[in-house]
């Protein structure tokens, strides 16, 4: 696994999708720099933890969407998480500007931690997050917008980040959302519609992404997105695509930061996950914290102060900088930063993502005409 710093001017980020779709759909104002064709209907169809190297490795296992066109040279961003992703993905901005920079992070007026899937901190995500979704600004441009996902996520603190403005048609299973999707997308002459599966990275996370569950989950979804593709109208484009991907991790390689305690020393706060720590110092100690967390860590690790890491996140705007950790930390290979103390869970997992990575960060982007 090669290292790759995605930045302005370098690789496309997957918050340049749904910008992209609108060019296509005719909307003023958007820019299709991904080259996708013109259309009068697109479904946009996101698969958590679909990273693009695990379905170039298991291609034999998912037959239709291995023999679709993809958009090659687009990677998620940093970090290569799912509450990023999505927010990216869902307001065509970076981490940097739309403030959700991590699966948990911290919350500069209280000193707490948010973990932004629970959204466990009384915050309002539209103050969080400020930016209008592009569904948001396709629907005000005369375009027929909607998000098709699990019922349980409606009014969701990360769904109303990346997802507000347009009709949220909530599902219980995979068949009535094939049903939605395509009634939705046929209801107007010009529409677009969002929609979200799960399972493979659940799978991925609990069973790792090497495992025959991972597999059949993949070889499900693609009979299942195959189906859907014959079901929408011919003169509909889908788009698959994913918020990152994912490498499982030996036990040999999990650093239990809760036992080199002298990299504590001056952190006020950890944050993040595994392969990407937040950590957030006292104030003036950045400098010597990153300094102790190379040392410690070595090659198994890029750490870097949030002075050094604008081409990660993009630029980042005063209201976001609080939430960014003083120092970050990347993990390489199959290296994780964890602790026992503060994320047990953690170390349950098989399968994770987070850092900056190919394997975690390329995507697809699969077109499906």
């Amino acid at each position: 696994m090669t290292l790759v710093l995605p930045g302005v001017g370098a690789r496309p980020t997957i918050d340049r999708i749904m910008p992209s779709v609108g060019a296509a759909l005719g909307v003023d104002g958007f820019e299709n720099t991904l080259g996708l064709p013109d259309a009068p209907r697109y479904v946009v169809f996101l698969v958590d933890g679909l990273g693009l190297e695990l379905l170039q490795q298991h291609a034999d296992a998912a037959p239709f969407l291995a023999s679709l066109h993809n958009v090659d040279g687009v990677v998620c961003g940093v970090p290569s998480t799912t509450v990023t992703s999505l927010t990216s993905l869902g307001t065509g901005v970076r981490g940097g500007q739309h403030g959700v920079v991590g699966y948990t992070c911290r919350v500069p007026e209280t000193g707490r931690r948010l973990n932004s899937l629970k959204w466990d901190q009384p915050l309002d995500p539209r103050v969080w997050q400020p930016y209008p979704t592009v569904l948001q600004r396709l629907n005000e441009a005369g375009v027929s917008a909607s998000s098709v996902n699990e019922a349980k996520f409606e009014g969701t603190g990360l769904t109303v980040c990346s997802q507000r403005g347009v009709p949220f048609h909530g599902i219980n299973s995979v068949y009535e959302r094939l049903d939605v999707v395509v009634d939705v997308i046929e209801s107007a002459l010009r529409s677009v519609t969002y929609a979200y599966e799960s399972r493979l990275d659940h799978t991925g996370h609990a069973k790792g992404c090497t495992s025959a569950e991972w597999r059949e989950m993949l070889t499900t979804i693609d009979t299942e997105l195959a189906e859907l593709r014959d079901e929408l109208p011919r003169d509909t484009v889908l788009i698959v695509t994913a918020d990152h991907g994912m490498i499982d991790l030996p036990f040999e390689n999990r650093f239990d930061v809760d036992q080199a305690p002298r990299l504590l020393d001056d952190v006020e706060l950890l944050a993040g996950e595994a392969r990407f720590r937040h950590v957030y110092t006292r104030p003036g100690a950045a400098q010597d914290v990153a300094a102790r967390w190379r040392a410690e860590l070595g090659d198994r690790a890029v750490v870097r102060t949030q002075d050094d890491a604008e081409d990660w996140f993009g630029p980042i705007s005063p209201s976001v900088s609080g939430r960014i950790g003083d120092v970050v930390v990347a993990s390489l290979g199959d290296f994780g930063v964890f602790s026992s103390r503060e994320f047990g869970i953690e170390l349950k997992m098989t399968g994770f993502h987070g850092s900056i990575t190919e394997s975690e960060l390329r995507i697809p982007v699969l077109v499906g005409t």
